[in-house]
């Protein structure tokens, strides 16, 4: 296992995960190399050669490929004077100083005697897919330097050890990198100023539980140094006054102190984008956010499916609105995400889509801004994007459609979108969220508007859900078509040329293709709905909180057009 350059904080530890059961002795004994600066030698000069190289270069390592024939890829990786190449056949001659050696040749006699040359020196030999001739195996690795972890199945099924890592990628964020750096920086400051190991460890496991962490993997690098410096400061302070408590200038409270009793400290709102109901379209933030929250309000188009990967203690609440039937007024709403994180909690506002795309994320970040509350949002996979890749429908396709429109069906305060003239470019995708209800007037209008009636259009429900279906026509027969289809929300309408390509280029769930609707359907209808299984005191809680809110009166048309 071979870590980068440069060292690992005491504080952290570096996991290595073995194939071993626990009682067992293990086949390997897991342990981390230091390369930088030294020789390493591989055998070989093609592809295998090349991932080796590329993986050790990472390491710091001064790197000899020897080989008769050496890949024009490595020569462009290996390209510091460090490192050395050596067109020649193999000779022992050349093991003379390295650190370890690597034969990656596919000539097994070969291997063998590079691997016996290697042993009679004493230098660790790995002969590539040979665990036999392995005196040390590359693991699966996972890289967040200096945090490097490293997965090893001793051989036996190096595909499930990468199926393993891809797994743990998805729970580490890249933040945890600069977490250990930052850590590394503060690392003899904090030892000259908690005096105990196990002051230490606890000042470590606040910073890293804590806001630092947090500003960290929000990417506030300046603000979590400074975070971390306050909380150290704050920490010796509070060990000079304990041990010195008559001492002048003495800052710690007192009992009698008024000041002892703090004010909660205000959480952090996270407005998350849920992708369009398919939990693997969810991003790695994403799934990092929804795991620490404490409680979760969530959308009609949240899938269970997802909403199940909530941190499973954490209190949620359905906030849903659909067409004119709004659980809790979108006021009602930014004042749930406000009062929830003046509380001290940590706050997931959890939108089907993307919270910037017809999703009132904008809305709900003004009045978090406007109360002085912490917020970041996470981008989702918006429903057209999602619609249109499992539909096999191109939004933009060079001989078909050279830009893009997002539409929503209806304007603010339930006012039908009537805007057709704009929707006449025969060169344009039209997306229409929010538009199956109004199918008719939508293509009525577009028709009446100059559009021609046969203009390809696909509606698309369940958009990435295992009960996906596709119902395409034209402006003049989609309406009959649905009328005896009955595709159910939510869905999405497609409009333009592009659509033709729907035949061709299908690909998911081909079986429910403009066929007969499922009767099975994830979209909520609120708190009469059967697919709403959240406890009703706390939709009755949500309620009654808002009870008093006026709803704004609103209008204005809302659409988004990407050339």
């Amino acid at each position: 296992m071979i870590p980068h350059n440069g060292g690992i904080p005491d504080i952290f530890s570096t996991f290595i995960i073995n194939n071993s059961i626990y009682g067992d002795t293990m086949n390997t004994f897991p342990l981390f190399f230091k390369l930088e600066g030294r020789k390493v030698l591989i055998v070989g000069g093609g592809e295998v050669a090349l991932r080796k190289a590329d993986l050790l270069s990472r390491a710091g390592a001064c790197i000899t490929i020897l080989a008769p024939d050496i890949s024009h890829e490595i020569q462009a990786l290996l390209t510091d004077d460090k490192h050395e190449f050596i067109y020649e056949n193999y000779n022992k001659r050349y093991m003379s100083g390295a650190r370890v050696i690597i034969a990656a040749t596919d000539d097994e006699t070969l291997n063998h005697e590079i691997h016996a040359d290697a042993t009679e020196l004493n230098i660790p030999v790995n002969v590539v897919d040979t665990p036999p001739l392995c005196d040390f195996i590359f693991p699966a690795i996972i890289d967040r330097n200096p945090i490097v972890i490293g997965i090893s199945s001793n051989g036996k099924a190096p595909v499930l050890a990468r199926l393993l890592r891809a797994r743990l990628e998805t729970l580490i964020p890249q933040g945890y990198g600069k977490l250990a750096k930052l850590a590394g920086d503060f690392r003899s400051e904090v030892k000259s100023k908690i005096p105990t190991l196990t002051g230490r460890r606890q000042f470590w496991e606040r910073a890293f539980e804590g806001q630092v962490s947090q500003l960290m993997f929000a990417g506030n690098e300046t603000e979590a140094a400074a975070q971390l410096q306050a909380d150290l400061d704050n920490t010796a302070a509070a060990i000079h006054d304990k041990a010195h408590p008559n001492a002048a200038g003495n800052t710690t409270p007192t009992l009698s102190d008024d000041s002892d009793k703090k004010a909660t400290p205000v959480g952090e709102v996270y407005i998350v984008g849920a992708g369009p109901g398919d939990p693997e379209l969810l991003t790695f933030k994403a799934l990092r956010l929804m795991q620490q929250a404490d409680i979760v309000y969530y959308d009609a188009l949240v899938s269970p499916q997802v909403l199940d990967l909530c941190r499973r203690d954490a209190d949620k609440v359905f906030v849903g609105k659909k067409r004119s039937n709004h659980t809790v007024a979108q006021l009602g709403i930014n004042e749930l995400l406000v009062n929830s994180a003046k509380e001290g909690r940590r706050v997931v506002r959890l939108k089907g889509g993307d919270p910037f795309i017809f999703g009132r994320g904008g809305e709900e970040i003004e009045s978090l801004r406007a109360h002085g509350v912490p917020y970041q949002v996470v981008p989702g996979i918006t429903a057209a994007n999602a619609a249109a890749s499992y539909a096999g429908i191109p939004l933009t396709h060079r001989d078909h459609s050279q830009s893009v429109r997002f539409v929503t069906g209806f304007l603010k305060a339930g006012a039908p979108n009537s805007n057709f003239k704009n929707f006449l470019n025969t060169d344009e995708t039209v997306v229409f969220y929010m538009g199956l209800h109004s199918l008719a007037r939508l293509t009525e209008g577009l028709v009446d508007a100059g559009r021609s009636a046969d203009t390809p259009i696909a509606i698309v429900s369940n958009a990435s859900m295992p009960n996906q279906q596709v119902l395409t026509g034209t402006l003049a027969t989609i309406v009959a078509k649905q009328e005896d289809a009955e595709l159910p929300t939510p869905a999405l309408l497609i409009m333009g040329d592009v659509v033709s390509l729907h035949h061709d280029l299908a690909w998911y769930n081909q079986q429910n293709q403009n066929n007969a609707p499922s009767d099975e359907n994830w979209l909520r209808e609120g708190t009469t709905g059967e697919a709403n299984k959240q406890p009703i005191d706390q939709q009755a809680h949500a309620l009654s909180m808002v009870a008093n809110l006026a709803m704004q009166q609103e209008d204005g048309p809302e659409q988004l057009i990407i050339d």
